[in-house]
């Protein structure tokens, strides 16, 4: 089982270790991508506009631009360190066996396009949505060497990434489920459900947390859907989408 996730706007804010080695990085076939956006990042991010182009919030941009310029010297610490937030909050890797979410995590980034968890990289701030000068948009950036460097087994692949790094590499047909979130209500004696997103990253990070916790190994989205409700939530398959529904 491969689990894909989407990075964190949220991350560590200092790295302990040596500085970037993009040639230990996993996905080797991936490195002419991420030393064009790296360039690109950096010159981005020395500009006037940077904030602007970059999409910062105001009371975070001058930070993160200083981080963003100090890419090359700056400390490294492993991916498993390095993000935060809501979904990883729920993903809980200090209580996993390190060994096997290294196997089976693979996390996507603007700036690295796919890293394990291992990967040693510094923290950064660059969304995947971002059009970088003179590079172009990421995403379209990232699709053909993503294509290309992401051979994965045979092993089912449960997608739990966001729009904009779901984008940029599509598993083979019948090989990935899509888990999606709803809240689920009744409105006149007819249940309905809505699309949720803050419990959505927690619901997800759950989610990859119990399966590999319990030592999952699905090779089927049927044997998916069964270890999921298995493991107590609700779910049902969908096509290619598995369907999480939580209660009001």
């Amino acid at each position: 089982m491969h689990i894909l996730l989407p990075p964190s706007e949220k991350k560590a804010t200092d790295g302990d270790g040596p500085p970037l080695d993009l040639g230990s990085l996993s996905f080797p076939g991936l490195n002419p991508a991420r030393e064009r956006v790296l360039k690109a990042l950096t010159r981005a991010s020395g500009r006037k506009n940077a904030a602007k182009v970059l999409a910062l919030p105001p009371g975070q941009a001058d930070e993160a631009l200083a981080r963003n310029l100090a890419l090359r010297e700056a400390p490294t610490l492993p991916a498993a360190r390095l993000y935060a937030g809501v979904l990883y909050d729920h993903l809980n890797l200090a209580d996993l066996d390190a060994e096997a979410a290294a196997e089976q995590i693979i996390v996507f980034s603007g700036l690295w396009g796919a890293l394990r968890l291992t990967d040693r990289v510094p923290p950064y701030r660059l969304a995947m949505a971002v059009s970088l000068p003179p590079a172009g948009r990421l995403g379209t950036l990232w699709r053909p060497p993503m294509r290309k460097a992401l051979q994965l087994d045979d092993d089912l692949i449960v997608d739990m990434r966001s729009g904009p790094y779901a984008s940029v590499w599509k598993a083979p047909p019948g090989r990935a489920v899509a888990v999606r979130v709803f809240r689920e209500r009744v409105v006149g004696g007819v249940p309905k459900r809505t699309v949720v997103s803050h419990m959505a990253k927690a619901t997800r990070g759950q989610i990859a947390h119990d399966l590999l916790k319990a030592g999952a190994a699905p090779r089927t989205p049927e044997a998916l859907l069964k270890a999921v409700a298995d493991l107590g939530h609700t779910a049902e398959l969908n096509g290619a989408n598995l369907d999480i529904v939580l209660p009001d």
